[in-house]
């Protein structure tokens, strides 16, 4: 990419971390620190390199996007609304009663969602099948998975693992929020995952790693794994919990808790002041 559009987007990011924070502070709860931490990858993504058309949602030929660590939708319905998928309005009915817009995702009530999720360990299995469902019927289209490092907990990742290479589904790129934080503490000390690039070497895959803040490393990565052929793609983006909010950085305790008035009008400042520092 060059530099104006990664000036574009890092703006982009900027005003996804703030419907994000918004989103939160207005319902009174919600999970920030895993949605800032992953909203470059998102970003990227939804605004660089998949193929989807908003007024057509359920495209044949789109690429689909699965967000396997469901407690992060707030991030999804700000990209989704920042895409043109539905009216950013509707973020400020975030967990209300009635809402399209619940704390986990659900495909049946909201454009551009094509997972109902929640249980973690779920979306990668899901997003296998769907790969393969795009091979069969022959479609020149990529789907994505986000999982996070504390879903990699789950046994049933690993399952998927197995069989994703078995079949070499190689229009499968999975992204890995390593941001080693989950929601009772650091993942070192509750079930460490590492050393995890070597896991999925040895599962068979292609393996990256990234600085998953980086747009230009994120978007090089992507390029990378759809031109090698025969494995399943899975990008292991270094990423730090709340990214962008000093007192939320690296802190476990913001996995799930809401805003109050004064955290919510220092998370809205500092992200004004990186604005003004992006357009000097």
């Amino acid at each position: 990419m060059d530099s104006k559009q990664k000036k574009e987007l890092q703006a982009k990011c900027l005003d996804v971390k703030r419907d994000v924070i918004s989103i939160i502070y207005t319902a009174g709860s919600g999970h920030p620190g895993g949605s800032l931490s992953a909203v470059e990858i998102l970003t990227v993504l939804y605004f660089q390199e998949m193929k989807i058309r908003t007024e057509e949602p359920a495209w044949p030929d789109r690429d689909k996007f699965i967000l396997s660590k469901g407690h992060a939708a707030p991030l999804v319905y700000a990209i989704l609304a920042e895409r043109g998928f539905f009216p950013k309005t509707e973020l400020a009915t975030f967990n209300a009663p009635g809402t399209n817009l619940q704390k986990h995702l659900d495909m049946h009530l909201v454009p551009g969602v094509e997972l109902s999720t929640g249980s973690l360990g779920q979306g990668l299995s899901a997003g296998i099948g769907m790969a393969l469902a795009a091979r069969l019927d022959k479609r020149d289209s990529h789907v994505y998975v986000l999982v996070g490092d504390g879903e990699l907990q789950e046994g049933q990742i690993w399952e998927a693992a197995m069989s994703a290479a078995q079949f070499k589904v190689d229009n499968l790129i999975v992204f890995l929020d390593k941001n080693n934080c989950q929601v009772d503490g650091f993942t070192r000390d509750i079930c460490n995952i590492d050393p995890v690039d070597e896991k999925w070497l040895s599962f068979g895959w292609h393996v990256q790693t990234i600085d998953g803040h980086d747009l230009g490393q994120i978007e090089d990565a992507v390029v990378k794994a759809k031109s090698v052929p025969g494995k399943p793609h899975i990008i292991i983006a270094n990423t730090i919990k709340g990214k962008g909010i000093s007192y939320m950085e690296n802190k476990p305790e913001w996995h799930a808790r809401a805003f109050n008035e004064e955290e919510y009008k220092q998370a809205m400042e500092e992200l004004h002041q990186q604005e003004r520092a992006l357009q000097k």
